[in-house]
């Protein structure tokens, strides 16, 4: 059976109820006038494009730094004398600051790792459990970050901060997109003070990274480039020893960067603090045990020295000294008054020096 057509089929060619008459172009008055055969090559409605804004502005944390200038010069100052007071003191010192400042930032990030089982971990490669084992691994890493190594920057940035983080390719030369785009941020601020360039590296990081460990890379990596600004006897910038006040800014630059500043300078307050009771200790400990003979009292004043935490395998291990000669001379000096003891777990049993 044959369809009948439909008067308003537009497939018949009949103009439909709502179709209108055909427009000439020549009524078309709004448009441009255009030569015959000439190609249309300029937009019918050409508007302005703001150019893309930068994921970290530079010009907006330079603007931010000028404000907060005078924060800048009190962590500048307070920086400069820890600085001083690590060229100047004990290289166990960096060490000790580091494996306390990683232990708070462990809280901070959520892993919950003491500095007693820091200290075992990184001494002895001993206390890990399958739940912790990754977390300790994680604060192991930042230890020997904080406490010596390249900083972020070496070699430039991108390749620094792959170097920097273990992230580099198979062959070494691969660079991670997030750790490029990160170096390219870094390498605009190049006219930015140290501590305001650690301020966009911790935050630019905590943006782009992924996994577990952002904000403890972002830490790390953020204390190391911090030093920048001293001499080199303080290897990091000191960032959680006071709490984590200088890691949780939000918001505009320089509600950012006022956060990191005071809480930056907080913690090196508390870092020279802690090691003016620490030499106290070291005098008070040397005058105790003159009267002592033997190579251990001298050596085991060293190890509490340079960590925070003690076991008797770890001092041991640092000492060379046998286990019965450790733990003799341990509890002298308890007896003495100069540790305390910190748990009583059989052969795990913690000591710490009483500053």
């Amino acid at each position: 059976m044959t369809r009948k057509p439909d008067p308003y089929d537009a497939a018949e060619g009949i103009p439909g109820p709502y179709d209108g008459d055909p427009v000439e172009e020549d009524d078309l008055w709004f448009l441009p006038a255009q030569e015959p055969g000439e190609a249309e090559t300029e937009p019918l409605f050409p508007t302005p494009r703001a150019a893309p804004r930068p994921l970290f502005d530079p010009v907006e944390w330079r603007a931010a730094q000028d404000v907060l200038s005078g924060d800048l010069a009190d962590l500048a100052l307070g920086f400069g004398a820890l600085d001083e007071r690590l060229r100047a003191g004990p290289r166990q010192w960096v060490h000790r600051l580091a494996l306390l400042e990683v232990a708070d930032l462990g809280w901070w990030a959520g892993d919950r790792i003491g500095a007693e089982r820091l200290a075992l971990w990184t001494g002895l490669r001993l206390g890990a459990t399958g739940e912790d084992a990754q977390a300790l691994a994680r604060a192991g890493w930042a230890v020997r970050r904080l406490s010596g190594g390249p900083a972020p920057d070496a070699g430039g940035w991108a390749e620094g901060l792959a170097g920097f983080l273990d992230r580099a390719g198979a062959e070494g030369d691969t660079v991670p997109e997030a750790v490029a785009d990160l170096g390219d941020v870094m390498a605009q601020a190049a006219a930015l003070h140290p501590a305001t360039r650690a301020a966009m590296l911790f935050h630019c990081w905590i943006m782009l990274g992924q996994g577990p460990s952002v904000g403890l890379e972002a830490a790390v990596m953020a204390a190391r480039h911090g030093a920048a600004m001293g001499r080199g006897g303080a290897l990091f910038l000191p960032l959680a020893l006071s709490g984590p006040g200088a890691l949780r800014g939000a918001g505009p630059a320089e509600q950012k960067l006022t956060v990191w500043l005071r809480g930056a300078a907080q913690a090196v307050t508390a870092a020279l603090l802690h090691l003016d009771r620490v030499a106290a200790w070291s005098v008070r400990a040397i005058e105790k045990t003159g009267d002592l003979s033997g190579r251990t009292p001298p050596a085991l004043i060293e190890v509490l020295t340079a960590w925070p935490m003690v076991t008797a395998p770890l001092a041991e291990a640092q000492t060379g000294a046998s286990r019965a000669a450790v733990q003799r001379n341990l509890d002298l000096f308890a007896r003495r008054g100069l540790v305390r003891e910190v748990t009583g777990q059989g052969r795990y049993r913690v000591w710490t020096a009483a500053v």
